[in-house]
């Protein structure tokens, strides 16, 4: 496994968000568009597997090994690395046998498929998990669901640079925060650790609170030794992971239709229907200046408009 570094890709653009609600309030938000880095590895995907694949070239191993969901962004984004690097992928997918567009992707870019039931999915976190799967596949490297765990947030640190990079272009000479969804918190870990407590990191919730992110990037920032971390969690799952309702939907039409922006209804557009409600509600000074990531995950929406 001969892996490109992040340089492989484009540089994901940093553009100022118009909305009427930011101007209204004086707050001025960049979006970093990680979908457009792509058109399949695309969003946080890549730079959280980029350490992973890394550690497994290193390890010698043959290809990766993996766990997601029917729409799994993750998996869709390694299935594709695999396919265009050349390198042996094996998905572990949550519930029972079905069809939808991001299965299909998995099976075109020859992901071999596994189905471990949803008992069998809830016990990815114990003691033994990976054993089996090791002793059928000795030449892959696994990978945390959502490549996430240290490893996964260390890729995230670039995206710090990129921002910087680009910030001279918007007449900007600093900001003073970030804005992202949070799935399994490892993006949010990754600028964190980039920070090293110079500005807050703001995450807004895509899963319910008991879902173990909180956990998840206190234990990141405890592996990476940080002495100091700024950052915040805020529920914006609307009631529970990939649930939808009217007014989301409504917001991210009419978001759309104003910025050109394409969101979904999972992370992205969750994440600014979030930070709306906190610019409305005086939560940011006056002359504040934010950067929102698009995290991607456009591609999973697609089993929103195949459901019934």
């Amino acid at each position: 496994m001969l892996l490109p570094s992040n340089e492989w890709l484009a540089q994901a653009p940093l553009e100022r968000l118009q909305l009427d609600w930011l101007s209204a309030a004086n707050v001025e938000v960049a979006i970093l568009r990680l979908d457009q880095i792509d058109p399949l590895i695309s969003g946080n995907k890549w730079f959280k597997l980029v350490e992973h694949l890394n550690a497994a070239d290193r390890a010698g191993a043959q290809g990766i090994i993996s766990l997601g969901g029917a729409h799994s962004n993750h998996l869709h984004a390694l299935a594709a690395a695999g396919k265009r690097l050349g390198f042996k992928t094996v998905g572990l997918l949550r519930g029972h046998a079905q069809e939808t567009p991001t299965l299909k992707d998995l099976q075109a870019f020859g992901m071999h498929l596994h189905w471990l039931g949803y008992g069998g999915y809830r016990a990815r976190h114990e003691p033994g998990f990976w054993l089996p799967w090791q002793a059928q596949y000795p030449t892959l490297h696994a990978v945390p669901e959502g490549g996430g765990g240290l490893s996964g947030a260390l890729g995230c640190v670039a995206l710090k640079a990129q921002a910087n990079a680009q910030l001279s272009h918007l007449g900007w000479s600093d900001f003073h925060g970030w804005w992202l969804a949070c799935g399994t918190g490892t993006t949010l870990a990754g600028l964190v650790l980039a920070e090293a407590g110079e500005r807050p990191v703001y995450g807004a919730l895509a899963v319910p609170g008991d879902h173990g992110v909180a956990p998840h990037v206190e234990a990141i920032i405890r592996e990476a030794g940080l002495c100091m971390a700024h950052y915040e969690l805020l529920d914006a799952s609307r009631g529970g992971f990939a649930k939808v309702d009217p007014p989301l939907l409504g917001f991210i039409e009419q978001t759309e239709q104003v910025s050109g922006v394409p969101l979904e209804p999972v992370y992205t557009g969750k994440a600014l229907l979030a930070l709306r409600q906190q610019v409305e509600a005086g939560r940011f000074a006056s002359g504040t200046r934010l950067i929102f990531v698009h995290t991607g995950g456009l591609q999973g929406q697609r089993g929103f408009a195949a459901a019934p």
